[in-house]
């Protein structure tokens, strides 16, 4: 393997932590919003009860989506075969076509324009997963 080859393959790697990081603080933020939304309603909740509510409740249904896009970077970065960079391309292709916000799109997309409406952190989380996927 030259040092170019190993380079390259250090800085995909690199680029894919972070990206999994963006987009982890981005659920984050996402997540905050949706607790509060449904607090609102339902009334406080532990941190046991989100955790169900995450997995189970239609409310927080959407945000499996960046669950999965996470989970997939982290069987990416976890396999024992080098990263295709077809993969990455495709990896990078998915995940700036989730964060397309549409007051008319799927339910995802319906949501997360919601959400940049009224929460400045969303907006800031979002930017930086944008800016990340903008450098490739």
């Amino acid at each position: 393997m030259t040092s170019n080859t190993l380079l390259q393959r250090i800085n995909q790697q690199q680029f894919l932590r972070n990206l999994r990081n963006k987009f982890l603080s981005l659920h984050s933020t996402l997540l905050e919003t949706e607790r509060i939304a449904y607090e609102q309603v339902s009334g406080r909740v532990s941190s046991a009860e989100l955790l169900q509510l995450v997995i189970d409740h239609e409310q927080f249904a959407w945000l499996h989506h960046i669950s999965k896009l996470v989970v997939q970077i982290d069987e990416m970065l976890a396999a024992d075969e080098p990263i295709l960079p077809e993969s990455v391309q495709h990896l990078i292709a998915d995940a700036r076509r989730l964060i397309i916000p549409s007051q008319l799109g799927n339910a995802f997309a319906r949501k997360y324009y919601a959400a940049l409406q009224r929460e400045p952190d969303v907006v800031l989380a979002h930017a930086a997963v944008s800016q990340l996927l903008a450098s490739k």
